[in-house]
Order: structure tokens, then C-alpha cells, then sequence
């Protein structure tokens, strides 16, 4: 597998630079669109189809940064397709408040209440997972590269996923 940094000429970034990956995305795109090889065939046209989906495999992996956070993980073979990962029960015991709000709200659609607190918890604890998650990217971004430090990241990518089907289940109740 090619990897998207160095098929872009970036460096290795959980927040690369948007203008970048837009600038290689576009260039790639008009070096390897198909249309330019349809005369060829054979291996070229193969190539070229290749690279087309490879480029926009990387474009869409690096803009978002849930999907460049999952993506360095693959890379550094810490993080697997549909791995069942283990939060911590500390974890777990801080969102059981936050996941009996939400069970309230739904019970309760019409106790708008119970679901301003439970939008207020999530939102609460999606800036702890921000300011957490920052610090441990700013160590990344300056040099540290430690397989420690990628297995903390492993955490907050997960807790982070956990928390997203939380907010899920709040959007369901809200659009009711």
C-alpha cells in the first residue's frame, strides 16, 4: 500500500495542511485521469485507474482528520478493520451519567430538560477529548513518534468513537 503522505510529498501530520493535500489532490487528479489514457489501454489505462482511486483514497483519508488519525494508526500496524477495542472502565463509568441522561431523553422526548443536560455532558466531554487529544498531537507533530504515545492516540480515536454514537443517539431524539 502506498502511503497518501509521501504520494502527496507531505510529511507524516495528524493535521496536515488542507491547502496541500487540495494541491496534490487536483495535480494527481489531472495527471491520472483516465480520460488522458483511454487511447492507451492495456497497462497504462490499468495505472492510471489505479492511481486515480489511490488519489482519491488519499484525498478523502486526509481531510478528514478522524479518518488521518485511523489511517497513521493502520500504519504504524496499530490499529486493525473492525477491531474490538476495550475502553477503560474508567471511562466506561463516566459515560454511564451521560448514556442514562440520553435514556431519559429518549423515554422522555418532551422533557427538553433531560435533553439540554445530556447535549451539555456530550459536549463537556467532547472538549475534555479535545484538549486531551491536542496535547497528545502536539507531541506527535513535534517528534515524538513513540509507539506509546500512537497506543494513547489508539485510545482517544476510540473514545472518540464512543462518544460520536452517544451524539448520534441525541441527533435521533432531536429530529423527532
Amino acid at each position: 500500500m502506498t502511503d497518501y503522505f509521501t504520494l502527496y510529498h507531505l510529511p507524516v501530520s495528524f493535521h496536515p495542511d488542507q491547502a496541500a493535500v487540495k494541491s496534490a489532490f487536483y495535480e494527481l487528479s489531472r495527471q491520472y485521469h483516465p480520460d488522458r489514457f483511454a487511447q492507451a489501454g492495456g497497462t497504462e489505462l490499468t495505472e492510471a485507474l489505479r492511481m486515480a482511486a489511490m488519489n482519491n483514497a488519499a484525498y478523502k483519508t486526509l481531510k478528514s482528520s478522524d479518518a488521518t488519525m485511523a489511517y497513521i494508526l493502520k500504519q504504524n500496524h496499530l490499529l486493525e478493520d473492525d477491531e474490538k477495542y476495550a475502553l477503560p472502565p474508567a471511562f466506561l463509568m463516566e459515560m454511564m451519567d451521560l448514556n442514562e441522561a440520553v435514556s431519559e431523553s429518549e423515554i422522555e422526548p418532551e422533557n427538553e430538560d433531560a435533553a439540554q443536560m445530556a447535549t451539555n455532558a456530550l459536549n463537556e466531554q467532547m472538549e475534555l477529548w479535545d484538549d486531551a487529544t491536542n496535547l497528545l498531537v502536539q507531541r506527535f507533530e513535534h517528534g515524538d513518534k513513540s509507539k506509546e504515545l500512537l497506543l494513547q492516540v489508539k485510545d482517544q480515536y476510540f473514545r472518540k468513537k464512543y462518544l460520536l454514537r452517544i451524539k448520534e443517539r441525541i441527533d435521533r431524539f432531536a429530529t423527532r
